[in-house]
């Protein structure tokens, strides 16, 4: 077995590659737009799931919703406020939902981890934080050996929210409201492959209805549970 030495922390041609891959996948599909933020690479694309599969994506985080942890696996009343789960990846419509990211992203199903739902009620929130592991987290070592870095994230919104719940990306000053079948994919690393600091982003708090996404991340190796 070939040991795997990377920190995770720096730049490597594989994770160039990915990020160059996605991206120009993305540009070249004419039914997916790219948000002005120079130091970001960020897509959105609307309708991207029907009301249908949106609905019956919130009923499963209904059914098996528990409270928010954070990843290190300590759980945070200020920090990270909503309910969330791991969705049966043999479910039709979470298999059917991941296989449509996949396609849209080109990134392999076997890099990407399982579909997480995700619940927010009025006052509820998930402060700023990135998705990529920090290389001095205790838990990185493990996430290295389970398929690597963080690439690409991929978040769809499964409802309207009356007021609040925008995804806010402080230091490329813009938010992004939620909009019910819209996808949103960013790249958590820069050009070179290395932590891109400017992915920092936050769930802002809901003031009014109910917001429900659904997020998949995708590692830079095949990812194991």
């Amino acid at each position: 077995m070939t040991e795997i030495i990377d920190d995770g922390g720096v730049g490597s041609p594989m994770r160039t590659q990915i990020g160059a891959a996605v991206r120009q996948r993305l540009d070249r599909n004419p039914m997916v737009s790219r948000i002005a933020a120079p130091k970001l690479d960020i897509y959105h694309r609307r309708d991207f799931l029907s009301d249908e599969e949106c609905a019956g994506l919130r009923a499963l985080i209904d059914d098996e919703a528990r409270p928010s942890t954070l990843f290190s696996g300590s759980a945070n009343a200020d920090y990270r406020t909503s309910a969330s789960c791991n969705l049966n990846p043999f479910d039709p419509l979470v298999a059917t939902i991941s296989d449509r990211i996949c396609a849209l992203t080109g990134l392999s199903a076997d890099t990407g981890e399982t579909l997480q739902g995700q619940r927010y009620y009025p006052g509820q929130e998930y402060k700023h934080h990135c998705d990529y592991f920090p290389v001095t987290a205790d838990y990185w070592p493990a996430m290295l050996a389970s398929g690597g870095q963080r690439c690409w994230t991929a978040m769809i919104y499964l409802s309207a929210v009356e007021s609040g719940g925008e995804t806010d990306f402080p230091l490329c000053e813009f938010m992004v409201p939620p909009r019910e079948g819209m996808i949103l994919v960013w790249n958590n690393l820069d050009p070179d492959g290395a932590p891109n600091t400017q992915s920092l982003h936050a769930a802002r708090p809901v003031v009014s209805g109910c917001k429900y996404v659904v997020t998949k991340w995708f590692r830079e190796r095949p990812w194991t549970p």
